[in-house]
């Protein structure tokens, strides 16, 4: 954690966002929103097939997540208004959603996703969100908990996760040698 100029503290995250989409047209609906929102990615990783849940059947039978990295170090305090804004979003994608979208951050030590959903492995962070900690960082690699979503702890974004780890690295040793 960071002290700003005005004395208020600041908890330099990486912006991440998974998204789950039926097709292209969707996937470059929910990149172009999130684009406008919060700049235009700076890594994009490749689609996934996502089959480990029919929880998302409400969207489609077939479903693919990628996931996005926005530039800069952002305040990890602002997980639950991301989420809210990605809530937004899935009620503007169609009459009945056609996209899921997961904020989250990575920074050196974990990837946190927020919820809207309440359980014993979340904290509540404000605003009808809740935050977990779906992965830490150990011994050089990713590591999943009981409760990591089945995707995750098969280590399938591990690449990309790591990819914006080293990103976060490198902007804040940037950060510190300029301060």
């Amino acid at each position: 954690m960071e002290k700003t100029f005005d004395g208020t503290f600041f908890y330099p995250v990486k912006l991440v966002t998974g998204i789950l989409y039926p097709d292209e047209t969707r996937w470059r609906w929910a990149e172009e929103k999130l684009s406008t929102l919060w700049g235009t990615p700076e890594m994009v990783s490749s689609p996934y097939p996502f089959t480990v849940t029919d929880y998302y059947t409400d969207i489609s039978p077939v479903l693919y997540r990628r996931f996005l990295s926005f530039p800069g170090l952002r305040n990890g305090g602002s997980l639950p208004q991301w989420k809210r804004t990605a809530c937004r979003l899935e009620r503007e994608s169609g009459e009945q959603r056609k996209v899921n979208i997961d904020p989250g951050y990575v920074n050196g030590a974990r990837l946190v996703l927020a919820s809207t959903k309440d359980h014993a492995h979340r904290v509540y962070i404000g605003e009808g969100i809740h935050g977990e900690v779906t992965l830490r960082f150990r011994h050089k690699k990713w590591e999943s908990f009981d409760y990591t979503f089945p995707d995750f702890a098969q280590g399938l974004y591990d690449e990309f996760l790591s990819a914006v780890r080293k990103q976060w690295i490198q902007e804040m040793e940037l950060r510190r040698n300029t301060q």
